[in-house]
């Protein structure tokens, strides 16, 4: 699970950034940060969504009205959330930052873990989406500059994707 101090470096991640909507599933290994997200007053709006492809667009109807905006799920909700993803980007341009947990990274305690990470990459290849496995405490704040630079310099998603290391 993130460690709270982690939990609050992305927190001032997203603050510095002048993100101003998230939507979230709620999911036990980012569990520290949504409790933080819910209780800031440095955003206009904290969605907990009831799946993946519904956090997608409202995030993505956000970015379209000028506001800084970020997603943050688990690995497997990918799955869900790839035909959301495929529209918006691929003919739209709509770009949609996203945050998700690695589960089934190496290391994977459950078993049924194991599949979140076999197809995580591939279909983040599929949909051509630039990614990073963020593994190191000091690389939360730059990830989370690059990857919200990177949306709106290429109008196509980008995936924050928090490793085992930051995970412990």
């Amino acid at each position: 699970m993130l460690e709270e101090k982690d939990a609050r470096l992305i927190l001032q991640g997203l603050e510095e950034q002048e993100v101003k909507i998230i939507t979230f599933l709620p999911e036990s290994m980012l569990k520290p940060l949504y409790t933080y997200l819910l209780e800031s007053n440095n955003f206009e709006k904290v969605i907990p969504v009831p799946n993946e492809s519904t956090g997608i667009t409202i995030a993505a109807g956000a970015w379209m009205g000028g506001k800084r905006s970020v997603m943050i799920m688990e690995n497997s909700g990918l799955r869900v959330a790839s035909e959301a993803l495929a529209r918006l980007g691929l003919p739209l341009q709509i770009p949609v930052v996203f945050f998700m947990s690695y589960r089934g990274d190496f290391g994977e305690e459950n078993w049924w873990g194991i599949n979140h990470a076999v197809t995580m990459e591939p279909m983040l290849k599929a949909l051509r989406i630039p990614y990073k496995v963020v593994r190191e405490r000091k690389a939360i704040l730059s990830t989370i500059k690059w990857a919200l630079t990177h949306a709106e310099t290429s109008m196509y998603h980008t995936a924050v994707i928090f490793g085992r290391e930051i995970l412990k």
